[in-house]
């Protein structure tokens, strides 16, 4: 334990760096991300986006049994947390992954465990 006097109070430096880590495992940690990524149908989407690329609601409709109006919503959601970007051209709308806001959010949680681990998780003294 680390203590600090901070203006006429004696603060704990490791809670309070406990505090900042776990603050910012939060707010990296985004909710909106992981749910679009929950559902079957939409990681069988991000699938499709890989195989064809950028594509129109029609496209990548052809691969699924349910209809246009339902790949839509799952669309917007993945578009919602950035998972994939849209473009309308005239009366299409062309989708596609957003592979480097992707890789930007996989590499900021993989930064914050490696902040974490040793403050939470110390390697076992056996």
């Amino acid at each position: 334990m680390v203590l600090r006097e901070n203006m006429g109070k004696i603060i704990d430096v490791e809670l309070l760096d406990r505090e900042k880590i776990a603050q910012a495992c939060v707010n990296t940690l985004d909710t909106e991300f992981f749910t679009a990524l929950c559902e079957p149908v939409r990681v069988a989407l991000i699938r499709t986006l890989i195989v064809k690329g950028r594509s129109d609601i029609q496209t990548l409709a052809e691969d699924f049994s349910q209809d246009r109006s339902v790949i839509s919503r799952h669309l917007k959601v993945l578009q919602r947390a950035r998972i994939v970007t849209a473009e309308k051209i005239g009366r299409h709308q062309y989708f596609q992954l957003d592979g480097q806001f992707i890789l930007q959010r996989l590499s900021a949680m993989t930064s914050i465990m490696q902040d974490i681990i040793p403050i939470c998780c110390p390697p076992d003294s056996h």
